[in-house]
């Protein structure tokens, strides 16, 4: 439960940091492609944070709507995003494997950063498709899933950059199963992008 919160803090400090300390950005391109993978720790029938694990890794596409110019740390763009997970597995409370699917992904790009650090938001929904009922018991192998949190892009060329990011992760059948638990926890996702 330490670690993620510290590394919570941490980002939350570079992100602060990116807006105190800050320079325009060029924001030339349109096109995001993106190969990432994340690992997530959270409850599903307890209150135990570390009750289960999942693991997942997708391909992502997104493309700028709109770019809003500026001084301000209100600048940035707006970007949206499909996105293919088709490893997902968790590990605990039971071993079991999926696709996941997040066909609406909405990602605000800070249009400042302190060095090569770049901030974004976003939040995300989708579903997901699993070889046996998620949780365990009379529940759905089908799930939707909702996403929202935090990164920070590291920028090394302009074409390419690497990012990490946190998020609130939750996974439910929405009634579609005779009990309705879920996932809750903390997700942390590793990405590296292609700017086109």
């Amino acid at each position: 439960m330490r670690t993620p919160l510290i590394f919570a803090l941490v980002l939350l400090g570079l992100c602060l940091n990116c807006f105190v300390v800050c320079q325009e950005i060029p924001s030339d391109r349109n096109w995001d492609f993106t190969i990432w993978s994340s690992v997530a720790t959270g409850e599903e029938n307890t209150n135990s944070f570390s009750e289960a694990q999942i693991v997942r890794t997708g391909i992502f596409a997104g493309r700028i709507l709109t770019r809003r110019p500026g001084t301000g740390w209100t600048s940035g763009a707006l970007e949206y995003g499909f996105s293919l997970a088709p490893v997902f597995v968790q590990l605990r409370p039971e071993t079991l494997h999926g696709v996941a699917f997040e066909p609406i992904t909405l990602r605000w790009n800070s249009g400042r950063r302190a060095g090569t650090a770049v901030p974004y938001i976003e939040l995300a929904g989708g579903g997901l498709h699993t070889n046996a009922n998620l949780p365990a018991g009379d529940t759905s192998n089908f799930n939707f899933t909702a996403r929202g949190g935090a990164g920070v892009s590291f920028q090394n060329t302009s074409s390419h950059a690497l990012d990490l990011a946190l998020s609130w992760s939750h996974i439910s059948n929405a009634n579609l199963g005779r009990r309705n638990p879920e996932f809750n926890g903390i997700e942390l996702r590793v990405t590296y992008h292609w700017f086109r």
